[in-house]
């Protein structure tokens, strides 16, 4: 992955302070740590100097104190738990699962008790969970899984996925002071390979609005998270064989914002939906429905979709590698939507 803000529309000005993607996160957290004392942070070995798995927690536990960044066993139900307690007392607990794929084992504190309080009785469960997923960085099948569709299937939660360092901070500070429980998901290949420029200070971005990320005419590819850099890569490659692709990076899963890819595919015709998770039941097919459904009269293909295999992440890289869509992968599926 190089570096850069790869043509992104709407990000920062160039001036602003590079960051690694990992970087960014670790900046929205101590930003709203600083901005509001009733956020706080737990998780597996987030404090001390060890800073959580992958170091995003560094420093916290120095700067704010052992109160407020708290280091749990490894019963993620259980600290789950406690932060539904903790939330519904007035504090913001931002929870770090290790990896995104240990989540299943704090699902009931989730789905059946943070994502149904308001509904229940009108109570606010005000956390985030921090959840490192995808794959691409040879971890095997228990550390690089992409369960956000459990999520987006789940009302009473909200589902964030940024794919640049400016929405890593933007999208986490929003997530933090929305009364909601948001599931946040950061892209692992992305931590250390990406960079690009992040304000410094307060920087929020809206949950539920995606971006155009490259403008083009002739077909819409529609992603998030890692997958929009691959999406991108692809559009590169296009634009010299003359197909012209538009890019959407849906930022926000839950809510998702239908009405910016609606209007991208009107205007070209085509649709992709990318996206690293397995491809059968994913948030891919729940877009082609509505595009299927609110812009058929605009098609000029059938809307097309692309994921992971229907199997366990391997561990071999060269399975693994035709496991993940690919830049190669999806510059071969907008060929075949515009030769349609």
């Amino acid at each position: 992955m190089t570096d850069g803000n790869f043509g992104f529309a709407d990000q920062p000005a160039s001036t602003g302070h590079q960051k690694t993607y990992i970087e960014a996160i670790s900046d929205g957290l101590a930003t709203e740590m600083a901005n509001d004392p009733n956020v706080l942070v737990l998780g597996e070995d987030v404090g001390g100097s060890f800073g959580g798995a992958f170091n995003v927690t560094k420093g916290l536990a120095e700067r704010f104190g052992d109160r407020r960044v708290l280091n749990m066993p490894m019963t993620e139900l259980s600290f789950i738990g406690a932060a539904n307690g903790m939330a519904l007392m007035g504090l913001r607990p931002v929870i770090e699962v290790q990896f995104a794929d240990f989540i299943s084992t704090g699902f009931d504190s989730i789905v059946q008790f943070a994502a149904t309080t308001h509904y229940r009785w009108g109570g606010s469960v005000p956390w985030v969970i921090r959840a490192p997923s995808d794959g691409g960085i040879r971890s095997g099948p228990f550390h690089s899984q992409n369960p956000e569709a459990w999520f987006v299937h789940t009302p009473g939660l909200k589902v964030v996925a940024p794919s640049t360092p400016a929405d890593a901070k933007g999208l986490l500070i929003s997530a933090i002071r929305d009364n909601n429980p948001v599931i946040y998901f950061e892209s692992k290949p992305l931590y250390r390979s990406l960079k690009g420029p992040v304000p410094e200070g307060e920087h929020s971005v809206p949950l539920g609005m995606a971006a155009v990320t490259r403008q083009g005419t002739d077909a819409t590819v529609i992603s998030y998270g890692a997958m929009v850099h691959q999406a991108l890569a692809a559009a590169g490659t296009l634009a010299g064989e003359g197909i012209d692709v538009e890019v959407v990076d849906l930022r926000t899963l839950k809510p998702l914002d239908t009405a910016t890819v609606l209007e991208s595919v009107a205007k070209t015709g085509r649709s992709l939906v990318v996206h690293a998770a397995n491809r059968l039941a994913g948030i891919g097919a729940e877009i082609a429905a509505v595009i299927a459904e609110e812009a058929f009269e605009s098609l000029d293909a059938p809307v097309m979709r692309i994921g992971g295999l229907d199997t366990p992440v391997p561990f071999s890289p060269p399975l693994e590698d035709v496991y993940r869509p690919d830049q190669h992968g999806i510059a071969e599926a907008v060929r075949r939507i515009c030769s349609y």
